[in-house]
């Protein structure tokens, strides 16, 4: 059973990678949830998991604020001249 809750941590966590580009607001969730699932357990994928999720929630955490600051007008995204 604490075998099946390491592995699910691990895979929520290498999904929240992905999601962390994708949606960050999904990608932070599922972050913080493989956390919660790795952080309780011990062995290789739970190591493993713990590091993926906690590399998932500072990129969503990044792209969040970048999204926040772009939305503000602090932040524009570079135009291409027109001639």
């Amino acid at each position: 059973m604490k075998e099946a809750k390491v592995l699910v941590g691990y895979i929520l966590s290498i999904v929240a990678i992905v999601f962390s580009f994708i949606s960050p607001f999904a990608g932070l969730v599922l972050g913080i949830i493989g956390f919660v699932q790795t952080n309780k357990q011990k062995g290789p994928y739970a190591k493993k998991g713990k590091i993926l999720s906690i590399v998932a929630i500072c990129i969503s955490v990044v792209f969040i604020i970048i999204a926040v600051l772009m939305a503000a007008g602090i932040i524009s995204l570079p135009t291409i001249p027109t001639y």
